[in-house]
């Protein structure tokens, strides 16, 4: 969460007051809302699966009684998975996306951010496979409100080629309006920067190899307008140095409108600009060079431009 918001847990459990419970009424001895919020809680303090739930609320029981409705004190392990075991999922992703968008509104509040970058990125959980069972690695697409330092959302997918087909759903599931949708290679697809637009944000995508025609097509335009050193084309451009951690950086952003000969043109909704990011790294004397190429229907404001694209997948870690 952005420095200096805090969020009280009132705040939280709001969120989660309307929820169906799917428990019988017979014996019910702990409210839902103080159930699903305590298993929240513990997940996101590392806590995995009903028993290391139940642990994490004994160990904060004095805590939890004394902040949520708790008349019979903190749950046992069964009551958490039978919660968590017939909640609807639907009705949860409701409540809890209501709750992130909540956190977002405040964190923009206070940070007077009216775009802020949101960071589409795919990955998969380390040691998450299982080849006894025949289970590959949990891969997941997730949103980042890097401005924000909040996760905004985050989707399954059984394999990373799955990722085009993730995107659309996780774009849905959260609110776009006035942010800027940052997507590595794999998700630059026509259909997804209309979905973009229509949902009322930006969108800067990095051209790669899987877009052949595009790709060679932009590299060829910046190419040449290298010869003359931009000057030819309305080009801005800026160059930021970094030190630390052992290594100097030097990045270089470009930015300039983009040519309506570009292959497609007219099928990217809101195509405005195209960019190349240099990244120069020198770390134990040795020196490196990365370069990136990008679309996008940001207009030219090469601060901004700069600013998001080196959230664009790995390529400034």
């Amino acid at each position: 969460m952005a420095k200096g918001i805090r969020i009280g847990l009132d705040e939280v459990v709001c969120h989660f007051a309307e929820l169906e419970d799917p428990r019988s009424e017979i014996n019910r001895r702990h409210p839902l809302v103080s159930v699903v919020v305590i298993a929240m809680m513990a997940v996101l303090a590392g806590a995995g699966g009903p028993t290391g739930i139940a642990k994490w609320a004994r160990l904060k029981e004095d805590l939890l009684t004394r902040l949520l409705p708790l008349p019979n004190g903190v749950p046992r392990k069964d009551v958490f998975r039978r919660v968590l075991a017939t909640l609807k999922p639907q009705a949860f992703q409701a409540c809890f996306g209501n709750w992130l968008q909540s956190m977002r509104d405040k964190a923009a509040e206070v940070t007077e951010i009216e775009k802020p970058v949101v960071a589409i990125d795919g990955k998969t959980l380390r040691r998450s496979h299982d080849k006894r069972k025949g289970l590959g690695a949990l891969h997941s697409v997730s949103a980042w409100a890097s401005d924000f330092g909040l996760s905004l959302g985050q989707v399954a997918t059984d394999a990373k080629s799955n990722e085009i087909t993730a995107i659309p759903e996780l774009l849905r599931l959260i609110d776009i309006k006035g942010a800027i949708i940052t997507i590595d290679a794999m998700g630059t697809q026509t259909a997804i920067a209309a979905q973009v637009i229509n949902g009322g944000g930006d969108w800067l995508f990095a051209v790669k190899g899987n877009q052949e025609k595009l790709h060679d097509a932009v590299i060829e335009f910046v190419d040449k307008q290298m010869e003359t050193a931009f000057s030819d084309c309305g080009a801005r451009q800026q160059i930021t140095e970094e030190t630390g951690h052992g290594r100097e950086e030097t990045r270089h952003y470009v930015q300039m409108p983009a040519p309506k000969t570009l292959p497609g043109f007219s099928r990217w909704k809101g195509l405005l600009t195209i960019g190349v990011a240099i990244l120069h790294c020198i770390r134990d004397e040795k020196q490196t060079v990365d370069i990136r190429y990008f679309i996008s229907s940001l207009p030219m404001g090469v601060k901004q431009f700069g600013s998001s694209g080196k959230f664009v997948g790995h390529f400034w870690l």
